[in-house]
Formats: C-alpha cells, structure tokens, sequence
C-alpha cells in the first residue's frame, strides 16, 4: 500500500512541476538558513520569538523572571504619576512573588517580596534631583513629617548608686 501511495506522490509532484506551479517560489535560489551551523534543539521557539518580537525572558523559569522584574521595578515606576501608582505596582509584584512562594515550581532560586518603602523611597530620590522629568499630571502631594519614637507611657528608674 506504501508504495502505490509513493507513486501517487511523486506522480502530483511531477504534474505540479511540469505545470511550474514550483517555478518563483520566494527564496527560489537563496541559501537555506542556518545550513551550516550545528543543530539546535529549539530552532523553532526561537525563530518564533524573533517573528512575533516577543522578549526571550518568557523562556526562563519562574523564579528567574520574577528576579527579572525586581531588577527592573527602578525603571519601571520611574515614570508612574503618583505615590500610590507606585505602591500599587508593587502591591501587584509582591503578590505574584507570594504566589510564587506558596507554590514554588522551577529552579529554587531566591526570591523574596519587594519593599514598597524602599521603591518609594528611590523613587522619590529620583524626581527630586535637578533635571529630573516629572509628569505634569502628577497631584501636588504633601510630604508626610517624620515620626518621633514613641515614649512608653512608665518612666525609667534609675537606681542611685
């Protein structure tokens, strides 16, 4: 049975050719790509991702975007309007990461939640420095005055002697 299906085949293929319905092809005469580099398992993921344009991290485990996107989160609010905008983005990291945490897949990697004090912090330290670009959108926001600590409520002794 194979074979009467092999001369079927080659049969249409002989007809296709004599009609030169294989005649300017595109790449007609060009080289094949990537002939005569060695052999890569996941030739196809990555001219997939070079088609579409779409960023290599998706390939990585995980942990390993999750550190991505932590390496990341300076330029990431560098732009964000207001305070709370980047406290939100935050918000949202630090519960993929805690999602991540409770359920852990992939390479065992560190990978630890964001502090949001510190983003707003550098954040703050950002726009503050001359030449910086603010959004004009951006609401005047009062700086919150530093807190004193607190006196507990019974005085220290102190013993003599």
């Amino acid at each position: 049975m194979t074979e009467a299906w092999d001369a079927a085949v080659e049969a249409q293929i002989r007809g296709a050719v004599q009609r030169g319905e294989f005649d300017n092809l595109p790449g007609l005469g060009k080289p094949i790509p990537g002939r005569g580099m060695p052999y890569d398992e996941s030739w196809w993921i990555k001219s997939f991702l070079e088609r579409e344009k779409l960023p290599s991290d998706l390939l990585l485990p995980t942990p390993l975007q999750l550190r991505r996107r932590i390496e990341q989160v300076p330029d990431e609010v560098r732009d964000l309007p207001t305070e709370q905008s980047v406290r939100d983005f935050v918000a949202q990291l630090n519960a993929q990461i805690v999602a991540w945490l409770r359920n852990p897949e992939g390479p065992r990697v560190a990978v630890r939640p964001v502090n949001a004090d510190e983003v707003i912090g550098r954040w703050r330290a950002e726009r503050a420095r001359p030449g910086a670009r603010v959004p004009a959108t951006e609401p005047a926001t009062a700086v919150a005055p530093a807190r004193r600590p607190r006196r507990r409520w019974w005085p220290r002794w102190r013993r003599a002697g």
